[in-house]
């Protein structure tokens, strides 16, 4: 099935293994003839700052308005980002914070505890780098920036994550090592892994089993 497909990166720089992953799942993505958009963050022009919270209207810039043009144009939605100190970049965090706002990805409704999904029936993927070694990061640290993304922002707003793959240790990797995560990334699509029904728990990229979830 063609998705519409919006590959957001979440890492400022525009060159570096983030960067690879991305492109090389937008080639896999348009390889496979899927509908494709690109988000850099990185290249965008906005105030990541939510200024007055939720109690003042904050103009939204050009270029946030048209990146909820894109994901209301999406059928599915893949991030690219590194964990910095456990969590996602404050770019990215600024970028979400600015855009997802109630209206657009959720609407509390008077005598209801919980809000609408106003952006469900969309999928994720995540391709997520990492220094500290994936299993340490998994069963030490319990993985708050993945939890934060999937479940208390993805989920909340009604898109449901399918994968999510975890590349590292970054630092020190080999090319080959890099090559494979890469295949890894792109195998994604080819796969195609769009199916809402098959929700899995994180894998980790190094894996020599490749997509075997831990």
């Amino acid at each position: 099935m063609i998705q519409r497909i919006l590959v957001i990166l979440g890492h400022p720089s525009s060159t570096g293994f983030c960067s690879a992953l991305a492109d090389t799942y937008l080639h896999a993505a348009t390889t496979a003839g899927h509908e494709v958009r690109f988000l850099h963050l990185g290249a965008l022009s906005f105030d990541p700052v939510l200024r007055h919270g939720y109690t003042q209207t904050q103009p939204l810039e050009p270029d946030l308005l048209s990146a909820q043009s894109d994901i209301l144009w999406a059928t599915h939605l893949t991030f690219v980002f590194p964990i910095w100190w456990g969590g996602i970049p404050a770019l990215m965090k600024g970028f979400i914070d600015r855009i997802f706002l109630p209206g657009f990805a959720f609407k509390y409704r008077a005598g209801k505890a919980f809000p609408d999904k106003l952006l469900a029936g969309r999928t994720a993927h995540l391709l997520v780098t990492l220094d500290t070694p994936p299993w340490y990061y998994r069963w030490l640290y319990r993985m708050p920036g993945v939890h934060q993304m999937r479940k208390t922002t993805l989920a909340f707003c009604g898109i449901k994550s399918i994968k999510t793959l975890l590349f590292g240790p970054v630092l020190g990797s080999t090319p080959a090592q890099r090559s494979k995560w890469l295949k890894q990334a792109g195998g994604l699509v080819e796969k195609g892994r769009f199916n809402v029904h098959r929700q899995s728990r994180a894998t980790v990229g190094h894996d020599h089993q490749g997509d075997s979830s831990l």
